[in-house]
């Protein structure tokens, strides 16, 4: 079995990545509701995100490590970029 890379710069605590709570924090928003269903799921893969059931099995199922490709375009689907700023923390030393 291979050894799992991990990243000093990237980690958190749980079990699912936290992009998959932000994408779904995202979503009820969007969609003005308080938890995605079917019917929102359909519409973001209608609008050109991925299939209903890849973002059903990151919101309610076993996905921990959704792909950055899909992600991108669940979030694009809702009209949705993503953005690089600086962190408060980790800065190297100055």
């Amino acid at each position: 079995m291979a050894k799992r890379r991990l990243y000093a710069a990237y980690v958190w605590r749980g079990d699912k990545d936290p992009v998959i709570a932000e994408l779904r924090s995202m979503a009820e928003s969007y969609y003005g509701v308080s938890k995605v269903t079917g019917k929102e799921l359909a519409q973001n893969s209608k609008d050109g995100g991925p299939s209903a059931t890849c973002m059903r099995a990151w919101f309610y199922g076993d996905t921990r490590r959704p792909q950055n490709t899909t992600i991108e375009a669940a979030g694009r689907a809702m009209g949705f970029e993503r953005v690089w700023k600086r962190m408060r923390r980790n800065r190297p030393e100055e």
